[in-house]
């Protein structure tokens, strides 16, 4: 009985227009109760004055009257809930971040859930009257949310309860009578339980994206660490070069001092020789001058005549007329050490070229030659790795990819990244044409095959001058003729190489190139010249040194 009479008193303390607990009740002529602003509110907002409890209409505005005693029961019941809320250890404050109820007044308390026809949030003990008022029971309630007004439909001040499939889009119930009369739709619960499932599969590849990304991120820290590596060994072996190079260079010159210190010192010995021969002999001529300076002064007439035969002959000494001393030459001496000094340059570059070729050689790829690029008198073999010009044109389609001026021919395989070595065999040829070209070169017509036409070269004309062809023409010195070429490519970097195989040398680079199309291997056996260039290009395997 006390339970039903709580209900009851609950329920009559509720303003049916704003659903709260009364503030300031009047009571109009019908009997009826509400909060003094909500009924003035009402009547101002409507053309005409009516109950809204039950729709009683009025002429005239009536006037409203305060019952004092309700008035103060409604007061007290104000307070009992503000003390059972402030009593209650269960309700929190609300923080920042959590959705504070709408009804509580000084410090907000964290809503338990939000109404759906009142736009509004509820605390646990202002949300008594949704759990026990019969005609409130009846309203939605969800999970606290704020915004409540956007969870409302803007054309019919309802609630967004169905979803339209045609224009994905939340609607109301009068949106189907109206604007989606004839677009399927389902409950709110039923969309979401679809679209929850994709957000399953999207988060499934958005996680996939991630670890995709997390092992690139894997693959780059360790092409860093693999980097870092090799530049500490490159510094290591760089080190060690070229303190064997001024190691060498310090040796070649202490010798050198050494060689030049003995011969001047050998110049200096044998010019005292001369220097000591010399005053010996001045010595004897002095003494015979005296002798003969006494000779000349003596009256006796016999002592004179008996000396004069041995004074009168010139005492013995040598001829100093061709004799003399030659200041050495150093150039010969110089010349041999700087020589030597070359020779020990030259093995340390030999090795620094081997070691570059036998790292370009690990990128080998398998090339094959494409048959739809060939020009229609060049000759390919069954297996695609030979070429060479036929001179009688063959009757095959001239397809976009075929090249019909120049005699060349491109690799079946493409390269957009990344790097890529092959070797070919020009043993025997007078003239040929290799590099690498990029996708859109012109294929119909004459064209330099230089950078600017997309197409990284050297060549080989008349048997014996080795040309680049960059920006400028470049002839380049070879120590031998070439019989196998190396052909490297870093897309990344820019970087077209060619090398000597056999000598290990460098031949020339092409640096600084953008890149920003497919590049292809290709190759250009050249004209036959009557069975004199009629050896062919070989695709050889890579034979790593």
């Amino acid at each position: 009985m006390a339970s039903g009479s709580s209900l009851l008193a609950q329920d009559h303390f509720l303003c049916s227009v704003c659903l709260d607990v009364f503030t300031d009740p009047v009571s109009i002529p019908c009997g009826h109760n509400f909060c003094k602003s909500c009924i003035t509110q009402y009547w101002d907002s409507n053309e005409q004055c009516r109950c809204p409890m039950c729709n009683k209409l009025y002429t005239n505005r009536p006037e409203v009257s305060v019952n004092t005693l309700f008035r103060e029961m409604t007061a007290q019941y104000r307070e009992s809930i503000r003390v059972k809320a402030s009593s209650c250890p269960d309700q929190q404050c609300a923080k920042p971040g959590d959705v504070p109820c709408d009804v509580c007044t000084g410090t907000k308390t964290k809503a338990l859930k939000s109404c759906l026809v009142c736009l509004a949030s509820y605390c646990e003990t202002h949300l008594e009257p949704h759990q026990k008022v019969t005609s409130l029971k009846r309203h939605q309630l969800i999970d606290p949310v704020e915004n409540l007004e956007d969870r409302i439909c803007k054309k019919h001040d309802k609630p967004l309860v169905l979803f339209c499939k045609t224009e994905q889009v939340c609607v109301c119930q009068f949106c189907t009578e109206s604007d989606h009369k004839l677009h399927p739709v389902v409950p709110l619960k039923e969309e979401y339980k679809g679209k929850k499932r994709q957000l399953g599969k999207k988060d499934a590849e958005v996680q996939q994206m991630i670890h995709q990304r997390q092992l690139k991120i894997q693959e780059i820290k360790q092409s860093v660490e693999i980097s870092k590596d090799r530049a500490d060994r490159a510094i290591a072996h760089s080190v060690q070069v070229f303190t064997a190079l001024m190691s060498s260079i310090e040796r070649g010159q202490a010798e050198l001092i050494d060689m030049i210190q003995e011969k001047q010192k050998t110049t200096e010995k044998q010019a005292e020789g001369f220097i000591e021969e010399l005053e010996e002999e001045i010595r004897e001529l002095n003494k015979r001058s005296t002798e003969l300076e006494q000779l000349s002064h003596t009256k006796d007439h016999l002592h004179l005549l008996q000396s004069f035969s041995s004074l009168n002959t010139p005492p013995h000494t040598r001829d100093w007329t061709e004799v003399s001393v030659h200041p050495p030459s150093y150039v010969r001496t110089v010349r041999r050490a700087v020589e030597q000094l070359e020779e020990t340059v030259s093995k340390e570059m030999e090795k620094l070229c081997q070691a570059e070729l036998k790292r370009v050689q690990q990128y080998e790829v398998d090339v094959t030659l494409d048959p739809d690029t060939a020009h229609r008198k060049l000759i390919l073999s069954d297996d695609g790795k030979q070429v060479y010009h036929g001179d009688i044109k063959k009757n095959l389609p001239d397809n976009p990819e075929r090249f019909s001026y120049h005699p060349l021919v491109l690799g079946k395989q493409k390269f957009s990244s990344g790097r890529f070595y092959f070797e070919v065999m020009v043993k025997e040829k007078t003239e040929w044409t290799l590099g690498v070209a990029r996708e859109s070169v012109n294929r119909k017509e004459k064209t330099y095959l230089d950078p600017e036409d997309g197409f990284w070269t050297i060549w080989l004309r008349n048997g014996n001058e080795y040309r680049a062809l960059d920006s400028t023409v470049v002839l380049l010195s070879l120590r031998q003729k070439l019989q196998k070429v190396g052909v490297f490519v870093d897309y990344e970097e820019g970087l077209v190489s060619f090398y000597d195989v056999d000598a290990g040398d460098h031949i020339y680079s092409f640096t600084g190139c953008t890149f920003t199309e497919r590049l292809y291997p290709y190759f250009g056996p050249c004209l036959n010249d009557g069975g004199k260039n009629s050896v062919p290009l070989i695709i050889s395997p890579v034979n790593k040194v």
